[in-house]
């Protein structure tokens, strides 16, 4: 994909996916959290070609949230480790979605920890 010619950013992006029969999840999860880099012109933009890599990797996605650019994060105050500008580099120079984390969800994950 070409860059155009308006700049890039790179946006934080925590998309929840449910299930989809070929997702790669562990067999009894229930869904997931993928922590995600993605460049583009805009946070909208981040947001629709994150979904479309997602759901060409058979996957399933609910919910995004963005959390805003780098700039963005370090005036909320945000703590952004060596390793993830690094990831976040790699985004901008690749014109790419990067998926840092997953976490599986199970049934009841969240239940019990609201339960106490």
């Amino acid at each position: 994909m070409a860059k155009s010619g308006k700049p890039h950013y790179v946006y934080t992006l925590l998309v929840e996916v449910g299930r989809a029969p070929s997702d790669g999840l562990p067999e009894n999860a229930t869904g997931a959290a993928l922590m995600c880099y993605a460049a583009g012109v805009d946070e909208a933009e981040a947001v629709r070609e994150t979904v479309a890599i997602l759901k060409q990797a058979d996957l399933s996605p609910l919910d995004v949230t963005g959390y805003g650019t780098l700039d963005e994060r370090l005036a909320d105050g945000h703590d952004i480790d060596p390793d993830e500008r690094l990831l976040m580099q790699r985004a901008l120079d690749e014109n790419a979605v990067i998926v840092a984390q997953m976490t599986p969800f199970f049934e009841g994950d969240e239940l019990e920890k609201g339960a106490d």
